[in-house]
């Protein structure tokens, strides 16, 4: 075929890097700008220009669709059969090698693969064969340790354990772990990246044989590399190599799991004779939109740099909506949603991002009452996930002991040694009786007076009665609060890890539950404000809605529905029309990263990935008052906002003063944001006591007033105060000073 067929398609800046010299190159390829046309059109350039063989070619990526989509791409330029070709995962390459060299890897021939499921089953077996408690050592957190050792390249041998015992216990597992698996003839995922790392390392002739073959080595993504993958990269493109790798440093997203986006650096200072070529220009958004992104990701430092611009058109200003609080931010994108749909335009257009998962469910309610199909992605919707669904069982068991669900699932949540042969045996006993499985379990812990299981179970029922009762006469949001304290499930989900190597992906699911739980609060406290039902107590009430919630079908994947996901999720996705919400400090940038530099510039990496899914129009949202982790908020818009050129910002509604914000939620009936937009207008409130004002208290420092009741002797504020959070105050003894 003619060179100029692979080279015409292509602008400028990518027909530079596809026809770059035979020497290492990395690409610098910013967001829409066309990376895989790069990566696909260079094989094409080196088969057809450099008269390179099929067979020394090894192209990697991350996803089986990426590695997929190469290979059509490549059979479409080039006509020839993709099989020739090594184009895949890096772990599908990995166990390709392995199943070719299972010998010399030291693996049994019909070796197999574990998921991360059957993974944690093993573990947890060599973890009750040493007679540990399983809560104290998790299953998952000890496949953690060991998964990220493996990232890194390291064996039980090569860790040590110094004075900590809790770390020198992980280790001592990790090799049993290993022993077990070699007994198995079974291997993991990280495994298969360790294993094919050490096969070339500790076999001379073979890596130079597969040096030899493969002189044609790209990689895509590259940004996202971990230590083991950059170390088998180098390892076969060997000192001397060209390797060709893209990535953007600035799409860097993954550290929590392993990623290292200084890997793009260290390439540079280990291939001296490397060339960089950047790939600026943007196929997907409009020019408003990049400036914005360009803006934003400026403020990170240790960038390769690049800024990103497009031909097409200039499009809208980012409009920038701040909301009375999180309801209102919900309905303002339903009724923005609306009204692009009603125009003609697709729902499967739209994406509401979020950097947290339990922003959802406002979302969720905001859809499913104005009956907009949607689709959670990548994800479950609120009252669908595992650890709403726990804290529910515990709730249903308050009214119901009889509710044989609630009580199966949470009789050995927080883990208490009642085991599946028991529930299984208690089940066979209250199918007998004709009873449920409270009864059957109160009948056999009667008989059996004393032993562990027995115990156990008595402890459980202990519990939940105890909790019935403390919580009887409580709000309905302090009910479910209790609940999830005392009955263990907050510690069960946010434990700390038992290794300061422990995986930082794993901290990040703990921190994702524990904020869905704090979330079911804050939902039940709006629930209790807005309810009408005076048919049902509260909790009865809450629980139904529950149900009814989860009962509501979201979308099927082909139905055409608003797409709603995290923004991690979104990475590699575009849509014509994105809202990303909840931009305040303290929720994003997420509160965890706002001292730490590294993580903070991170979460700047993310809105720049958010912002730049969207095509077309762009959304920026943030609330006024937020209930986060069960408490009224006043947070302060996110950072990622002010660094974004005003030039290109239009205010959909101005931030609203607190006066103004009381009057217009009392005119549009929306919720009520707490106690707090309840202001006795036939009352003048007293004096420096306005809503919004700034107050300071002899004990609890300085606040926000949100509420105030009554007048003269008897008149009550309610303030949000910084360190101490929402009280309710008596005016004649509260001394409050204006600030």
């Amino acid at each position: 075929m003619y060179l100029d067929a692979i080279l015409n398609p292509l602008n400028e800046a990518q027909r530079a890097a596809v026809s770059a010299p035979l020497v290492p190159v990395l690409v610098l390829a910013g967001a829409g700008s066309g990376k895989t046309r790069v990566l696909t059109h260079r094989i094409a350039w080196l088969i057809q220009a450099e008269h390179a063989s099929p067979y020394s070619i090894l192209a990697v990526t991350f996803t089986n669709k990426a590695a997929g989509e190469m290979r059509g791409r490549v059979e479409q330029i080039l006509g020839v059969p993709p099989g020739v070709l090594w184009i895949g995962t890096f772990h599908g390459i990995a166990h390709r090698l392995l199943r070719l060299h299972w010998r010399e890897a030291g693996l049994t021939q019909g070796f197999q693969i574990l998921d991360s499921d059957d993974q944690q089953r093993l573990v947890k077996r060599i973890i009750r064969a040493n007679d540990l408690d399983e809560s104290r050592w998790e299953p998952r957190d000890v496949a953690w340790f060991i998964n990220s050792s493996k990232d890194e390249g390291r064996r039980p041998q090569d860790l040590k354990g110094g004075n900590d015992p809790t770390r020198a216990q992980m280790i001592r597992l990790y090799g049993l772990y290993e022993e077990a698996c070699a007994r198995a003839g079974v291997v993991d995922f990280a495994e298969l990246l360790l294993r094919a790392y050490e096969l070339w390392r500790d076999h001379p002739e073979l890596l130079a044989h597969y040096r030899q073959r493969f002189r044609h080595v790209l990689v895509d993504e590259f940004q996202d590399t971990n230590a083991i993958q950059y170390a088998w990269l180098r390892l076969i493109a060997g000192p001397d190599g060209h390797p060709f790798v893209v990535g953007d440093d600035d799409q860097s997203v993954y550290r929590w799991r392993g990623a290292r986006v200084e890997n793009m650096q260290q390439f540079r200072r280990d291939y001296a004779r490397a060339k960089l070529y950047r790939l600026e220009q943007n196929y997907r958004s409009t020019a408003a939109i990049l400036m914005a992104a360009n803006g934003l990701i400026a403020h990170n430092s240790g960038r390769l740099g690049k800024t990103l611009w497009t031909n097409g058109e200039p499009g809208l200003p980012i409009q920038l909506y701040a909301a009375f609080n999180e309801r209102d931010e919900a309905e303002f994108v339903a009724r923005r949603v609306a009204d692009y749909v009603a125009s003609g335009n697709r729902r499967s257009d739209i994406a509401v991002l979020y950097r947290s998962n339990a922003q959802s469910r406002a979302f969720e309610e905001a859809f499913i009452a104005g009956r907009i199909p949607y689709r959670v992605y990548g994800g479950l919707r609120f009252f669908e996930r595992a650890e709403i669904k726990d804290a529910l069982a515990y709730l249903r068991l308050l009214l119901n002991r009889d509710d044989d669900g609630a009580y199966e699932r949470v009789v050995n949540l927080p883990t208490r040694g009642i085991g599946d042969r028991t529930v299984e045996t208690l089940r066979d006993e209250a199918r007998g009786a004709g009873i449920s499985l409270w009864k059957a379990a109160a009948a056999r812990s009667d008989v059996q007076q004393g032993g562990r299981t027995a115990n156990s179970l008595r402890g459980f029922h202990r519990l939940v009665d105890r909790l019935a009762k403390e919580t009887a006469g409580l709000p309905l949001h302090e009910q479910i609060d209790v609940v999830l304290k005392e009955s263990g499930l907050i510690e069960h989900h946010g434990r700390e890890k038992p290794s300061q190597d422990a995986a930082r992906g794993e901290t990040a699911r703990n921190e994702a539950r524990l904020e869905n739980l704090a979330e079911l609060v804050s939902a039940a406290r709006s629930f209790a404000a807005e309810s009408t039902d005076l048919e049902l107590p509260p909790l009865d009430a809450f629980l139904a809605h529950a149900a009814l919630e989860s009962g509501e079908r979201q979308s099927d994947a082909g139905e055409d529905s608003v797409q709603m996901m995290t923004l991690h999720m979104a990475k590699g996705l575009e849509f014509m029309y994105v809202f990303l919400c909840g931009m305040e400090e303290g929720l994003f940038p997420h509160q965890r990263s706002i001292s730490d530099l590294e993580a903070l510039e991170e979460e700047r990496r993310l809105c720049y990935v958010g912002m730049t899914r969207a095509m077309k129009h762009l959304y920026l949202t943030h609330a006024e008052q937020r209930r986060l982790h069960g408490m009224d908020t006043h947070p302060a818009p996110s950072r990622f906002i002010k660094e974004v050129s005003r030039d290109i910002v239009a205010e959909v509604r101005p931030r609203a003063s607190g006066a103004r914000a009381v009057a217009a939620a009392r005119l549009r009936r929306e919720q009520p944001a707490a106690p707090a937009i309840r202001f006795r207008t036939e009352e003048p409130p007293p004096p420096g006591m306005r809503l919004g004002a700034r107050v300071r208290h002899g004990k609890f420092g300085e606040g926000v007033v949100l509420n105030v009741e009554g007048s003269g002797p008897h008149a009550r504020v309610q303030v949000n105060f910084e360190q101490q959070g929402t009280k309710w105050l008596m005016m004649q003894y509260a001394n409050l000073e204006p600030v």
